[in-house]
């Protein structure tokens, strides 16, 4: 899906999303007078209507704005925000300028790591977080101590009543050595269900990593690395 210029977008967020700069650095190129709407150079703030004509240097930009998709494996300690909170820095820190204007979809806490997506694509975002599309989601989750045979059917099969509703989710072990480490599928998202799930129960997790979200896996992709995608 193509979203095409139109009066009620900004200038430097189209020259962002145009030409994978980050706003600031588009309003450097609109206040060095190197953008131009219709021939004429333009100012910080300015907007455009549709069929005008936007040019970077003398070279005319197409109408079409190119919608952008990239996969991060998050490392933990990194907040899903813009804004550093405390002491804690953001996945931005260690995203090249180019991609910042990209938004989170949906988000990791603060302790969990893997795949996290960020787009420029509204619609993407909203088809692969909203609960109407049952986007599923799957963790390696590291406990403390040892999940009881009766709490995993708890969670499996008749799931755990928590302050905002029901938690359900499907519980695999990912090896027969022990009881600490599952494989957690789910098809929710909300804040920090999977903590607040068995945390219910009296368990503490140790270690939440996401590998799939959707149709999106996380591969052999290394930590805090990140990779362009397409749209799927």
């Amino acid at each position: 899906m193509i979203e095409q210029p139109s009066k009620t977008l900004r200038l430097n967020k189209y020259l962002a999303l145009q030409l994978g700069v980050s706003r600031r650095e588009a309003d450097n190129m609109i206040d060095a007078k190197r953008v131009t709407i219709n021939g004429k150079a333009t100012t910080l703030g300015a907007r455009f209507s549709d069929g005008d004509k936007i040019a970077v240097d003398g070279k005319v930009l197409g109408s079409k704005v190119a919608y952008r998709y990239v996969a991060l494996n998050k490392p933990s300690g990194y907040v899903c925000s813009r804004a550093q909170q405390d002491a804690n820095p953001t996945i931005y820190e260690i995203l090249p300028p180019s991609l910042h204007d990209l938004k989170t979809v949906g988000r990791l806490d603060l302790d969990s790591s893997g795949l996290i997506l960020l787009s420029n694509d509204g619609d993407f975002t909203y088809e692969m977080t909203h609960p109407r599309f049952s986007k599923v989601k799957i963790y390696n989750v590291r406990l403390e101590s040892a999940l009881s045979p009766l709490h995993q059917q708890m969670i499996s099969d008749y799931g755990v009543i928590l302050e905002d509703g029901p938690s359900k989710m499907q519980l695999e072990r990912m090896n027969e050595v022990d009881r600490k480490s599952w494989i957690v599928t789910m098809r929710e998202g909300r804040n920090r269900q999977i903590r607040r799930t068995f945390g219910s129960l009296g368990y503490t997790v140790l270690k939440l990593h996401r590998t799939n979200f959707g149709n999106y896996a996380i591969g052999d992709l290394e930590e805090g690395k990140f990779k362009i995608v397409e749209k799927l």
